[in-house]
């Protein structure tokens, strides 16, 4: 890959103090603690997305997104010291211990985004045993799911199965549980089918320019690649947004695992080609096909793409670059704070307007979704808390 240079990066330019992240953790904690007043209690979870600004309450047995509200909650809880937001969460591991014990819903790849900011969490935070097992049996079921002709986790439907022979890019965050699993169980197959799953995808799923496609196809029969596609970008050859984000998170997170030099130059194409499309107010479109006029945004993207920028910039040594990086983190989460944000709960009980879910499937375009919320909780801790342990 080659890294583009960084256009105008006189741009990124703001000035995010430490008064506005707090005003803005206290914002979010203050919605998280009313919907579990509210909406959710101490065990339903918020929906994929809302409508009309509202999430939906849902039981913990199906989908890939129940974690996301459980590491919120966690976040609160390490923010603010709110014993009410460590009840909540930590009722929630019973549920994730009966969900991966029973198979309800799992039939994908998705253990990471379910079980990281969970029943790591817990575990790091209290250390409840159930947490971990629960934990560890989900990284010990997403391994089931690798092939070793072709050195990946598939990502959908049933395991072998030739229509869905495939990784995407999303799973660069389910892999970090296998690293974590593998640190406390000293199983090295769970860290040598994730870094092999990794060294697969950064292989096939980037383009030259540092642009990502979705997924990748592969030849159930030899292993071989066959070709990348889209699943919610607008084309097979254009960049969806939070893909690209999921690729810059994961690059950085499977660098705090196994650092090479080689990881810091493909960060850098991958980030800089993402920061190079954003609009004029730091925050991109659901596709980076689009630059400017009336599209639909993801926030969640942002979100994301800001979390993989500050925990790469701890391996970079080069000072000017890791200066300029803080800079476009520190633009974007201002930018969320100050045209993101919900600041009135009657009209929204997520924490993050304008994400987009599946733009061409016609579901939660211009609404919150639960992922994005999280990381930007994520986020707000990171600058917050500067001795934050990632639950990756």
């Amino acid at each position: 890959m080659i890294a583009e240079k960084i256009k105008n990066p006189e741009r990124f330019n703001a000035v995010l103090t430490e008064e506005i992240l707090k005003g803005a953790a206290e914002q979010a904690m203050r919605i998280m603690d009313k919907d579990i007043d509210e909406f959710f209690g101490y065990d339903k979870f918020p929906s994929h997305n809302s409508t009309d600004g509202y999430y939906d309450a849902e039981e913990n047995d199906d989908g890939w997104n129940t974690g996301f509200w459980s590491g919120m909650l966690w976040l609160g809880y390490e923010l603010s010291g709110n014993e009410k937001f460590r009840k909540a969460a930590e009722t929630h591991i019973d549920s994730f211990y009966e969900r991966i014990d029973k198979k309800l819903g799992v039939n994908h790849h998705d253990m990471g985004f379910l079980y990281t900011p969970s029943c790591v969490a817990a575990y790091k935070l209290t250390g409840n045993e159930k947490a971990k097992e629960a934990a560890i049996m989900a990284a010990k079921h997403l391994i089931t799911r690798f092939n070793d002709k072709a050195q990946f986790i598939q990502a959908w439907g049933d395991v072998g199965a030739a229509d869905n022979f495939r990784l995407i890019i999303d799973c660069m965050l389910n892999i970090p549980l296998l690293y974590w699993a593998y640190s406390v169980t000293g199983d090295k197959e769970l860290d040598e089918k994730a870094y092999k799953h990794y060294k697969t995808t950064i292989s096939n799923i980037f383009r030259e320019d540092g642009s990502s496609y979705h997924t990748y196809f592969f030849d159930k029969d030899t292993g071989k690649p066959i070709k990348g596609v889209t699943h919610q970008g607008w084309a097979d050859d254009s960049c969806w947004a939070r893909g690209q984000a999921w690729g810059i998170y994961g690059l950085a997170l499977t660098n705090k695992y196994h650092f090479t030099e080689e990881s810091v130059p493909t960060f850098e194409a991958v980030l800089n080609f993402f920061a190079n499309r954003l609009p004029k107010d730091n925050v991109p479109y659901w596709d980076m096909i689009f630059t400017d006029g009336d599209m639909a945004r993801d926030s969640s993207a942002a979100a994301i793409a800001i979390c993989g920028i500050l925990e790469m910039i701890k391996y970079i040594k080069d000072e000017e670059t890791v200066q300029l990086y803080k800079k476009i983190a520190d633009t974007m989460m201002l930018s969320l704070i100050e045209n993101y944000a919900v600041r009135d709960d009657d009209k929204s009980n997520g924490l993050l307007k304008r994400a987009t879910y599946h733009y061409k499937g016609g579901i939660g375009v211009d609404e919150c979704n639960i992922w994005g919320d999280y990381f930007y909780m994520e986020a707000l801790t990171r600058y917050l808390k500067k001795d934050w342990e990632l639950y990756w």
